[in-house]
């Protein structure tokens, strides 16, 4: 295990250099080196390293990496929660309907042009959040009137009626924003171009703090998977645990989603990936999701850049033609088992 996990931190860290390394100009690892080395420990550079060089890595490239690979950490992390609490492995953000809110969320806020002076070029992001925690807790909160247990399969009925009706009213926001319908759809697809070290700053803390907090109920997430009644005799309050575990998930997913606009299919693929090569321990399988997701996510970044380079795609595109079979594939698998 100690073998594995320390493979998969030294494969990260590849990826990474990679995605400052490889674009329309490629930088050498060597050089990447010096220039972080110089900015983190203030020193004089090498004069062999091209001023241009320094531009890309520091200004251009090594935010979006870091900021890729948080964003594939944060959506992993959702999904491994929402996939052991509510017990279905194809559970994801948009099972309960945050990305639609997060969606919808961004879109009023693109559409009307809003700008709130105190948050500035954070009110999109925000926006975003904040519709994506409502949508959540008005689907678990409306789940548990109906079903005072709150049963899994009350809670993701729930949130696909909810996530429908949220995709309706942004459906019917953009056809009359006429003048913002590509931005909007854009923002629908995901992106990472343009995005600086403000948006590093924030979300860091926000991963950081959201994935150790999770990580502390791993046990309680192992004694979930083998049943609520279970861990109701053994002392789990499961109502409690599933609120909270929930609203963190959410709060990733908003978090993650909001800067950078939908991306699907992360939060699907990585907990099934690390549970294969990992097991099942949640203590392992949290912090390795983190790795797994966001070294997927630069990947996927990467290649959006660079396959039609100079031009670039949605990252969003390239998880959907990677996610999109690797959900058939769960999907049929699990139906050849009953």
């Amino acid at each position: 295990m100690k073998i594995k996990i320390a493979l998969s931190l030294v494969i990260s860290i590849f990826v990474l250099l990679m995605g400052v390394a490889l674009g329309s100009i490629y930088v050498p690892l060597g050089d990447i080196v010096a220039i972080v080395s110089s900015k983190l420990f203030p020193s004089a550079l090498p004069s062999s390293i091209p001023d241009v060089y320094i531009s890309i890595v520091w200004n251009l490239r090594l935010p979006r990496v870091l900021l890729a690979f948080l964003v594939g950490g944060a959506l992993a992390v959702s999904g491994t929660v929402m996939q052991s609490v509510l017990k279905n492995p194809l559970a994801s953000s948009y099972t309960l309907g945050i990305s639609s809110g997060a969606s919808l969320g961004a879109a009023l806020v693109i559409s009307t042009g809003l700008n709130i002076p105190f948050l500035g070029m954070f009110t999109l992001p925000v926006s975003g959040l904040i519709c994506g925690l409502l949508t959540v807790f008005l689907a678990v909160k409306f789940a548990s009137i109906m079903d005072k247990n709150l049963e899994n399969n009350t809670i993701i009925l729930v949130g696909m009626v909810f996530s429908l009706f949220v995709n309706a009213v942004l459906t019917l926001l953009i056809s009359l924003s006429k003048n913002h319908i590509e931005q909007l759809t854009f923002w629908q697809m995901g992106s990472f171009a343009l995005k600086g070290w403000p948006s590093v700053i924030i979300l860091f803390p926000i991963a950081l703090i959201g994935a150790i907090i999770i990580k502390y109920y791993s046990k309680e997430m192992d004694i979930m998977t083998f049943g609520e009644e279970q861990a109701f005799t053994i002392g789990v309050d499961v109502y409690k645990i599933k609120w909270l575990l929930l609203g963190l998930a959410a709060a990733l997913t908003g978090s993650a989603i909001s800067f950078v606009g939908v991306i699907g299919f992360i939060d699907l693929i990585a907990p099934h990936v690390v549970r294969k090569i990992f097991g099942s321990s949640h203590k392992i399988v949290i912090p390795m999701s983190v790795f797994f997701g966001g070294s997927f996510m630069v990947i996927c970044d990467l290649i959006a850049r660079t396959i039609i380079s100079p031009a670039e795609l949605p990252v969003g595109s390239i998880t959907a033609l990677i996610g999109a079979p690797f959900f058939a594939y769960v999907y049929f698998s699990k139906r050849k088992e009953l």
